[in-house]
């Protein structure tokens, strides 16, 4: 067990997860769309590394239904098409506490800061702390916004403001996360410990090291 001055934690998959079932919302997109299905949601998760920096959810969106498209060797165009279907059915505040996070949270308070880095935008990702009750839970959240250079993990950038804002050396903190690509190499990057929490599914090759590994959170406080 170690102690930190500053404990940071992911959102999405970490803290929390959809009550939407992932799988009906997609096919409910192409429905809407009138496009035969041409991905998973496990496709679309795993093209998510090589996509470029987006500034809004609606451009993050077209990126990946683009690339989708592109692998799956279908016509671009009918990305925004499937933005527009996809955001429709998106609903940002159905959402629920994965197992042992409210605990993990408040554990966290007591032992130091605590800060949240999130890839997502303000809006979207406040009103899943809104609807989690957790919007005042952190000394400071980070969230993705490449118009003032907070560019989403792995990207140093997110890693430098949550540690200026808390005040506190890489080495004082350590940053909990679902995404190997985005969370623990972000973290790893920076000297920040990181802990990771496995999310149960093959998404592809464990090419970076966590400092730590998780089942859940219900774990949390064997860590810290």
């Amino acid at each position: 067990m170690a102690v930190y001055d500053a404990i940071c934690f992911d959102l999405d998959r970490t803290l929390c997860e959809s009550t939407q079932d992932a799988v009906a919302v997609l096919e409910s997109t192409f429905d809407g769309a009138d496009c035969e299905q041409f991905c998973t949601p496990a496709e679309l998760r795993a093209a998510v590394p090589d996509l470029p920096s987006t500034g809004t959810d609606r451009e993050f969106y077209d990126t990946l239904f683009t690339e989708v498209a592109r692998r799956a060797g279908v016509d671009t165009s009918v990305a925004p098409t499937l933005t527009t279907e996809y955001l429709d059915r998106r609903d940002p505040t159905a959402v629920q506490f994965r197992p042992g996070a409210r605990a993990a949270l408040e554990h966290a308070s007591d032992r130091g800061r605590v800060g949240l880095i999130t890839n997502g935008g303000r809006t979207t990702q406040t009103e899943k702390l809104r609807s989690l009750g957790i919007e005042d839970a952190f000394d400071v959240r980070v969230f993705t916004e490449p118009s003032a250079g907070i560019h989403p993990k792995p990207s140093a950038a997110p890693f430098e403001r949550a540690l200026a804002e808390l005040e506190v050396a890489p080495d004082a903190a350590i940053h909990v996360g679902d995404s190997l690509h985005a969370d623990v190499a972000g973290a790893n990057a920076m000297g920040i410990d990181s802990a990771w929490l496995d999310p149960g599914r093959d998404d592809g090759p464990r090419d970076h090291e966590p400092t730590y590994e998780l089942a859940s959170l219900e774990s949390f406080e064997t860590i810290v």
